[in-house]
């Protein structure tokens, strides 16, 4: 099992739209084969930087939703709002 974690910084004004597009990609994300749970949230000193965590079964399932073209399709609404491409990392216990 592992974890990823997501950090993004969205551009100011576009919170609304950013969290609604986010719950979009959450959605589609619980269908994925091996996701098992998934929450996003705000960074308590910097309402612009968010980040999303999800528990998925393999990093192969994590590999293939990241790849897959839902993903990516939804990732295009994204994408115009942040104020830098996102940051991934993938984290498994020690």
């Amino acid at each position: 099992m592992i974890r990823v974690l997501i950090e993004r910084n969205i551009m100011d004004g576009l919170e609304d739209i950013y969290e609604e597009s986010v719950r979009n990609i959450l959605q589609s994300a619980i269908q994925a084969p091996g996701f098992l749970a998934g929450e996003s949230m705000k960074d308590a000193s910097n309402p612009l930087r968010r980040l999303t965590l999800s528990k998925w079964r393999s990093i192969q399932d994590w590999n293939n939703w990241n790849n897959s073209n839902q993903r990516t399709e939804l990732m295009y609404k994204i994408d115009p709002m942040l104020s830098e491409p996102e940051k991934i990392t993938i984290l498994e216990h020690a």
